[in-house]
């Protein structure tokens, strides 16, 4: 009589092992999956039960977008790479890179007061290394390195046609455009060149797509004042527009039409507001950070200049912004208070009244630039 009671319970659990298991009850888990992919809400789907959350990252389910940063140790030169989940409100850790990657430097003993830039971009729902410097100073990177967070797997892109660094990097719809820069050596050549590489093929599991190469433009920039600094090209409107100095010195600014494959002088109004970093937002609105004054500012193509949205001074010390999907994250020096380290600053602009907070950083790094790309998945298991 004893055993009895046990026994029903074993059954009653493995009965609920089961109705967990089910997505919708009475309909096949093909028709349920169509179904909740409509559910527009992520946060809601995560909330139900557990074989919706796991539903929710899988591959084959329309991902959510999440926040992924490059870190450093603050005395390392060791590189890490994180992604945060803004429904569990958790960082993980990305898989390594492989283990043929070469060091990409992020300080050398030759220039203790200022740190080296690894440049990336976000392009087509991967994150991309584009340009570092290596040991001797050359540089780092041959081809990109490119992390595909649905396969949840580091790629090689191929080869560049001149492996560069300190130069201008974007993208611009599914392509990735780099551009001046200095290669093992200065080259004028080098310096006024525009390169692309079109992600638009297919992304094979194992390594590039034979499709991918980087095509040289017939576009050139007038000089070379583009190599001297590591900068954003910032993709907006078909087109690329990029600055050669960061921050709020006195700088130059073009802007790349791409279809046209031809150059020009940036606005003027742009130009003048251009002082701190800039991102834009589905490549159809800029936004930008005053990096002394702490301001966010949208730009406003009609009258040539940019509009405050907020200020404050956690803003105060950008250094990098994305945008997507409402809101503007901006990576800034000393918001933890002691004017050391870094954090995480983001914005949602599409309140009437724009809100805005920190967000805890991985711990025990640094963030050094952030992008916005869908989330990681995982293997969906029962």
């Amino acid at each position: 009589m004893a055993d009895r009671p046990i026994k029903r319970q074993k059954l009653t659990n493995h009965q609920e092992e089961e109705e967990e298991a089910v997505l919708l009850p009475g309909l096949p888990d093909d028709i349920a999956q169509v179904c909740l992919s409509n559910v527009r809400c992520p946060s809601l789907v995560f909330s139900v039960c557990k074989s919706w959350r796991r539903l929710l990252y899988s591959p084959s389910f329309p991902p959510f977008l999440s926040l992924y940063t490059t870190n450093t140790y603050n005395s390392s030169n060791s590189l890490h790479f994180s992604a945060f989940d803004p429904l569990s409100c958790k960082w993980e850790s990305l898989p390594p890179p492989p283990p043929d990657q070469p060091l990409l430097l992020h300080q050398h003993s030759s220039f203790l007061s200022r740190t080296l830039p690894v440049q990336s971009v976000s392009a087509s729902g991967n994150l991309v290394l584009l340009a570092a410097t290596t040991h001797n100073l050359n540089a780092a990177l041959s081809r990109p390195l490119l992390f595909n967070p649905i396969l949840r797997n580091w790629l090689f892109g191929p080869p560049l046609l001149t492996p560069r660094r300190w130069c201008a990097a974007g993208s611009l719809g599914h392509a990735v455009y780099v551009a001046s820069g200095i290669g093992s050596h200065f080259s004028t050549d080098v310096a006024r060149s525009v390169e692309k590489w079109d992600l638009h093929a297919t992304v094979s599991v194992k390594s590039c797509c034979s499709g991918w190469r980087w095509e040289k433009m017939k576009g050139r920039l007038k000089d070379g004042r583009f190599s001297r600094d590591a900068v954003d090209a910032v993709g907006w409107r078909g087109r690329l527009c990029m600055v050669n100095v960061k921050g709020d010195a006195a700088k130059e600014g073009i802007v790349y039409d791409v279809g046209r494959d031809t150059l020009r002088d940036m606005p003027e109004g742009m130009l003048k507001g251009w002082r701190g970093p800039v991102a834009a937002m589905d490549e159809e609105i800029l936004y930008t950070v005053d990096e002394t004054k702490g301001s966010l500012r949208k730009y406003d193509q009609e009258t040539d200049c940019w509009v405050e949205i907020i200020s404050s001074g956690m803003l105060v010390g950008a250094q990098q912004i994305a945008a997507a999907a409402g809101k503007v994250c901006v990576v800034c020096d000393g918001t933890d208070g002691g004017g050391g380290g870094s954090g995480i600053v983001v914005v949602d602009v599409r309140a009437a009244l724009p809100r805005i907070w920190l967000l805890d950083t991985p711990p025990g790094f640094q963030v050094l630039t952030v992008h916005i790309l869908p989330r990681m998945s995982r293997p969906l298991s029962r």
